[in-house]
C-alpha cells in the first residue's frame, strides 16, 4: 500500500495545498517519504462539512450498525499488518514490541466501544410516566436520554501514534456516541495516521456508512489546528499533548460566539508519596518500581511519575542511593522527535541550575543526539526550595524525577496542597501507615483523577472503572475521561421529551 501524502476528505483523497513536510526518522534524523501536503483552509472547511453532512444519517443508524462499523475499523487495521507498526517504528523510533501492544490495545478498544453501543445502556434513558389526574396539576410524561453532539475534532497524539490518534481513544468514543470525527494528524508521524485513515475508509464503504463521517486533515501550522476548533459546525474537541497547545485550543474554543468543550489531556506530574514504614521495609523494592516507570518509553507517558515525596532520614537515604544507581546503570533511549527531546533537555538543565536542588545520578551512557537520545535524571530537594519555585512542580516530559525529602509529616502534606491537578496520585503505605493518612489522602482526591496503592501510574487499563483525567492543567475537564467506557459521554448530552407519542420518541424511549 503505497502512501499518497495527502489529505483524506471523506472518501477521497485531496492535496491542494502548495507547501509540503516530510516525517523524520529519530533513530537517524533522516526524512521519510513521501511528501506530505499541508491541508488548506478550504479543504479543512470541507471536512467539517462533510463531516456535519453525515451526521444525521449516522445518527439514525441502529446500535448493530454502529457496533458492526467499530469493528471493521478494528479489523482493517489489524490487516495492514506489520506494515504499520513498521511505519510507526520508522516515525516514533518506538520499539516494534511496544507499537504491537499498542495496535492491540487499538483494536480492543474499539471492540469494547462496540460492545457499548449494542448494550445501549449508555444513553442513561430515564423515563418518568404522566400523572393526568394528579394534584393540583397534571404531571406530564417526560423523558430524557443522551444524544450525540455532532462533528468532533480529534488531535493526534505524539506518544501514542495508534491508540491516542487517528482511531484511538477519542476517536472511537465520539463514533461510537454517533458523531462524526475530523482526526488531525500529528505531523510527527503522517504516514502511521495515512495508513490508520484509510483503514476506517475502507471500513466505512464496508459497512454502508456516509462518506462524511470519517476525514483526515495532515497539516503542521498551528493555524490550521484553531480553524478547526473554530469552524462553527464543530461541535467538540479531544486533544492529548502539551499544556501549552492544549491551552490554545481551549481558548480559540472559548472565544467563539458559541463556545464548545474541548476535552484536552495535558501535563501531569503524577506524584508518588511514600510513607514511613513501606519505605523502611520496601525501599529498595520500590525503588525498582520507580525506575522502571520513569524510563518506560524513555519517559513519554502523561503517567511518568515526576515527583516523589518523603520523610528524610536513613530509609529515604537508602532509597536514593540504590535508585540512583538503577539511574546510572539505565540505558538512553531514542524520544519521539527531535523537539520532544530539546523540551527535555531544557526542563533537565533548568532543574541543574537551580540552587537547592541536587543531581543525585545520571544516565551513564551518553546519549547520542543523531539518535535524538536522552538519558535518565534523578535530582533532589528539600520542602522549603519546591515550595518556593513553582516551576519544580511542572511537567519534565521525559526520564526523570525529583524526591522532596521532607521534615515532617505535616511537610508532606504541603507539598500535596501545593501541587496543582495531576492525573494521578501514588502512595506507598503498609496498612498502619493508612491509618494516619486520612488527612494526606484526602488532600490528594481534591488534587488527581486516580489514586493507586503501592504501585505505580504508567499502564492505564481501558475499562469501565478507570477514570484517565484530573483538575486543570491535567486536563481542562476533570469530570471527563479519556479511557474506558465513560469517554463516550464526553460527545454527548441529555435531552428530554415531554409529552411524545411512542410512535414519535427514540427507540430507546419507547415503551408505556
Amino acid at each position: 500500500m503505497q502512501l499518497r501524502g495527502k489529505s483524506l476528505l471523506g472518501g477521497l483523497a485531496s492535496g491542494e495545498g502548495s507547501s509540503a513536510f516530510r516525517a523524520v526518522d529519530p533513530f537517524d534524523r533522516t526524512d521519510l517519504d513521501p511528501l506530505f501536503c499541508e491541508a488548506t483552509d478550504e479543504e479543512i472547511d470541507r471536512a467539517v462539512e462533510l463531516a456535519e453532512e453525515s451526521f444525521d444519517s449516522y445518527r439514525r443508524k441502529t446500535p448493530d450498525e454502529k457496533a458492526a462499523f467499530l469493528e471493521q475499523v478494528a479489523e482493517e487495521i489489524e490487516i495492514l499488518g506489520d506494515r504499520l507498526t513498521g511505519r510507526a517504528n520508522a516515525e516514533t523510533g518506538l520499539p516494534q514490541a511496544r507499537l504491537v501492544a499498542e495496535r492491540g490495545r487499538t483494536t480492543s478498544q474499539l471492540r469494547l466501544f462496540a460492545e457499548v453501543v449494542r448494550e445501549g445502556s449508555w444513553v442513561d434513558a430515564r423515563i418518568d410516566r404522566a400523572v393526568p389526574d394528579r394534584k393540583p396539576v397534571p404531571k406530564p410524561d417526560l423523558r430524557r436520554m443522551l444524544v450525540p453532539l455532532g462533528p468532533v475534532v480529534v488531535f493526534g497524539a505524539s506518544n501514542f501514534p495508534l491508540a491516542f490518534s487517528v482511531a484511538g481513544g477519542d476517536t472511537a468514543s465520539a463514533l461510537a456516541a454517533g458523531c462524526p470525527v475530523v482526526a488531525k494528524a500529528h505531523p510527527a508521524h503522517p504516514g502511521t495516521s495515512e495508513l490508520v485513515a484509510r483503514a476506517v475508509q475502507r471500513a466505512l464503504r464496508k459497512t454502508a456508512m456516509p462518506d462524511g463521517l470519517f476525514s483526515l486533515i495532515q497539516a503542521t501550522r498551528p493555524e490550521a489546528s484553531i480553524r478547526l476548533v473554530q469552524h462553527p459546525l464543530t461541535r467538540a474537541v479531544g486533544f492529548t499533548g502539551s499544556l501549552r497547545a492544549g491551552r490554545a485550543l481551549y481558548d480559540a474554543a472559548a472565544a467563539r460566539r458559541d463556545p464548545i468543550p474541548v476535552y484536552a489531556e495535558m501535563g501531569s506530574i503524577n506524584p508518588v508519596f511514600l510513607l514511613p514504614r513501606a519505605l523502611a521495609e520496601e525501599g529498595k523494592t520500590i525503588a525498582e518500581g520507580l525506575l522502571q516507570s520513569v524510563t518506560l518509553g524513555v519517559g513519554q507517558f502523561c503517567t511518568n511519575p515526576g515527583l516523589v515525596v518523603g520523610l528524610a532520614g536513613e530509609a529515604l537515604n537508602r532509597f536514593l542511593i540504590h535508585l540512583g544507581e538503577l539511574v546510572a546503570e539505565s540505558k538512553p533511549g531514542t524520544m519521539l522527535h527531535s523537539g520532544i527531546l530539546s523540551a527535555y533537555e531544557s526542563g533537565v538543565q533548568r532543574f541543574k541550575e537551580t540552587p537547592g536542588v541536587s543531581v543525585i545520578a545520571e544516565c551513564a551512557a551518553k546519549p547520542n543526539p543523531e539518535k535524538t537520545e536522552a538519558g535518565a535524571f534523578l535530582f533532589a530537594t528539600d520542602a522549603a526550595t519546591f515550595l518556593e519555585k513553582d516551576f519544580l512542580s511542572e511537567e519534565v516530559f521525559g526520564p526523570s524525577t525529583l524526591v522532596v525529602q521532607c521534615e515532617s509529616s505535616e511537610e508532606i502534606r504541603q507539598i500535596a496542597r501545593h501541587l496543582e491537578g495531576n492525573l494521578t496520585a501514588s502512595l506507598h503505605a503498609t496498612e498502619e501507615d493508612l491509618e494516619g493518612a486520612e488527612d494526606l489522602i484526602g488532600i490528594l482526591e481534591r488534587k488527581v483523577g486516580r489514586l493507586v496503592l503501592n504501585g505505580f501510574p504508567t499502564g492505564v487499563e481501558v475499562c469501565p472503572a478507570m477514570h484517565h483525567g484530573g483538575p486543570y492543567p491535567a486536563t481542562t475537564d476533570s469530570r471527563s475521561t479519556s479511557v474506558g467506557t465513560a469517554a463516550i459521554v464526553r460527545f454527548a448530552r441529555p435531552v428530554c421529551y415531554q409529552d411524545f407519542p411512542d410512535t414519535a420518541l427514540p427507540v430507546e424511549l419507547r415503551g408505556k
